[in-house]
């Protein structure tokens, strides 16, 4: 069953163009990821399938029957009613019968028998309207974004940022959605719930547009990828980490052909100046009339190129000490709530240490006492070593002063920086034209990190705390700062719900979980394969040291030995097989790869105006290009297996 249709749809702000005829369908049980940079339109087109934009030209078909939900990137409920009150909001009845059924159990105890029919007949109409069902499934996944039975009577209104956004998401996902439109979904999770979400989304009937920056979570969630262009819209039967291997091939190919058109072109115009007025006049008219018909190539439209213009170079500081900090009995509550207690920690210079654990076990509390920001309650002693100069990048932006323009921003920090060179450096960081002279409170959330970053990166630093950097960028941004903290010459403390970031940044893992706290002295790969092998978050609670842990103990059965020869021979016939497959795949491989090589080289010479045979060609290439990657990967895996 098709439950959107977007027609030809083109849409602008005045003479502004966002983009320009969209068209892709979707079906029940679809999932589609929606990419480009920050400001292509990802959002706005969102909301044209949401109805709240109308398109310029075009249409967006979506069945009267088929019930849209849309999580914001903005996504915070209004200020009023109890959690659950946001949790049925999307459904009328269940909502009305359950406040008629509190109003009858509480009138119950007058003891009136009208009352107690008003009762009955309360439950029976709470009954009727699946209410029960209802408010078993939005509690339930309440529950797994976080919240608790004594949270469901909470007010709004008392919620943090963080917690009305997944109370958002909550409510979105118990509505029972047909079509699911989701803007960042995974802004405020921690890691565990956006590994539940994803195992959610696949298993829910619903169609599914999903817009995020998390690039793991594009992978696990959606197997179609759309890139969202300004004059192409590119759809993708593959996963985002596919798409962009498959996307540089078809980028690739889309400039042979344009460079061969206009090759061929040039040389059809040279004949024409050269026999227009001699003997082969009627052939050069003949091919005059052709360059007329052909419809000229233009050079691919590449969506990233301008995001990838993001200069985040870390300047060079000085040596810091070995030791960067040392905690004793380091300890943290809030509200009453003990987050973390005895925790004895070294920090070593060119640490890259990630802070993980789930929402309110303490990461951000964390940081900002590294950062020298303690409150009342924080207990232990935090020795910072020598020549430490600090950058801590605060994922509330709360260093931000919303009244000033960007370039006050950065001669905040910069005094001696006159106007022209503060717009200079800002161009770095993706603000051209009048960008600079904007106020931070116009800025988009992925502008204001920009802006954040850049004022961080002002001053030389050799130790950074980072919490959450990567909120609000787009993939190229992530990227690069990726590589610049990859080639940071110092210490790195991150909070992040980044798998991506972290896997590329991290050299150690401090979990933190119930209160309890440990290191894991390896990377966050290895770390999450370890946890999800275990099924458990932390190991035993105890002093978070450097010392690497030992592998437990093995039993070993009676029979063992036997068992064990025969699985050494299972293991061994299985060796052998794949061993024969690796090899029949570098013969596939190579040949492969001779034949693309092949297809590439015909393509890049003159095609004598047989366009129909240009495309052929290159339809030949891409078809034999994705069997080389397909070889290629199956032959990786096996090789690491």
């Amino acid at each position: 069953m098709t439950v959107l249709q977007v027609d030809h749809v083109t849409f602008g702000y005045g003479a502004d163009v966002l983009f320009d005829d969209v068209s892709f369908s979707l079906a029940l049980g679809e999932r589609l990821a929606l990419v480009a940079p920050n400001g292509q339109g990802k959002s706005t087109l969102l909301k044209l399938i949401a109805g709240e934009l109308q398109t310029d030209e075009g249409r967006v078909l979506v069945p009267k029957s088929v019930r849209v939900a849309y999580l914001h990137q903005s996504h915070e409920p209004d200020a009023h009613g109890t959690v659950m009150d946001v949790l049925l909001e999307r459904f009328v009845e269940a909502r009305a019968a359950r406040a008629e059924l509190a109003a009858a159990e509480e009138a119950v105890a007058s003891g009136r028998p009208e009352d107690l029919e008003r009762l009955a007949h309360a439950q029976e109409q709470h009954h009727a309207v699946g209410a029960d069902d209802i408010e078993r499934e939005g509690v339930t996944i309440a529950h797994r974004v976080g919240f608790r039975d004594g949270d469901l009577d909470r007010d709004v209104a008392s919620l943090s940022g963080g917690e009305r956004g997944r109370l958002q998401l909550a409510s979105v996902l118990a509505s029972r959605p047909d079509l699911l439109l989701l803007d960042e979904p995974t802004n405020h999770l921690d890691l565990e719930t956006v590994a539940w979400l994803e195992s959610h989304l696949r298993t829910i009937r619903a169609a599914i547009i999903v817009v995020s920056h998390d690039r793991a979570f594009l992978d696990a969630v959606c197997p179609k990828t759309a890139e969202l262009g300004l004059f192409k819209f590119r759809l993708y039967h593959c996963p985002y980490g596919k798409y962009v291997v498959e996307r540089a091939v078809d980028l690739e190919r889309e400039r042979t052909a344009v460079l061969a058109q206009r090759d061929e072109i040039a040389k059809t115009e040279d004949f024409i100046r050269r026999n227009i007025a001699g003997q082969k006049t009627n052939q050069a008219k003949s091919r005059r009339k052709m360059l007329e018909k052909i419809i000229r190539l233009e050079n691919p439209e590449d969506v990233w190129a301008d995001a990838r213009k993001l200069g985040l170079r870390f300047a060079p500081a000085r040596r810091t000490g070995d030791s960067v900090y040392e905690t004793k009995g380091l300890s943290a509550s809030r509200g009453g709530r003990q987050l973390f207690a005895g925790v004895d920690l070294l920090v070593r210079r060119l640490d890259r240490i990630a802070i993980v654990g789930p929402n309110g076990a303490g990461k951000s509390t964390m940081l900002k006492m590294f950062a020298g920001q303690r409150m009342d309650e924080d207990r232990g002693e935090i020795r910072v070593g020598s020549n430490c100069d600090v950058g801590y990048f605060d994922q509330h932006l709360e260093s931000l002063e919303l009244r000033r323009s960007c370039i006050e921003e950065i001669r905040s920090i910069r005094g001696d920086m006159v106007v022209d060179a503060a717009r200079q450096y800002l161009s770095r960081f993706r603000f051209w034209g009048d960008d600079p002279f904007r106020a931070v409170g116009s800025l988009s959330g992925g502008e204001r990190t920009r802006l954040a970053l850049a004022k961080l990166l002002l001053v030389p630093r050799n130790v950074l705390l980072l919490d959450e950097p990567t909120n609000h960028l787009d993939i190229p941004a992530c990227e690069i700062l990726e590589e610049a903290l990859v080639h940071f010459e110092g210490t790195l403390i991150v909070v992040s719900h980044d798998r991506y970031f972290l896997d590329r940044v991290a050299t150690r893992v401090l979990e933190l979980s119930k209160g309890e706290t440990a290191i894991f002295n390896e990377g966050y790969r290895d770390y999450a394969g370890r946890r999800a092998s275990s099924g458990s978050s932390a190991r035993a609670a105890a002093p978070v040291d450097d010392r690497p842990a030992k592998p437990p103990p093995v039993e070993r059965a009676k029979g063992a030995g036997r068992a064990a020869r025969e699985v050494a021979r299972r293991n061994s016939k299985d060796v052998e097989r794949r061993k024969r497959r690796v090899e029949e795949l570098e013969k596939l491989i190579a040949d492969g790869d001779s034949t693309v090589r092949s297809l590439r080289a015909e393509l890049a010479e003159a095609p004598g105006g047989n366009w129909e045979r240009v495309a052929e060609l290159a339809k030949k290439e891409q078809e034999w290009s994705r069997k080389v990657d397909q070889w290629t990967e199956e032959c990786l895996r096996l090789m690491d297996e």
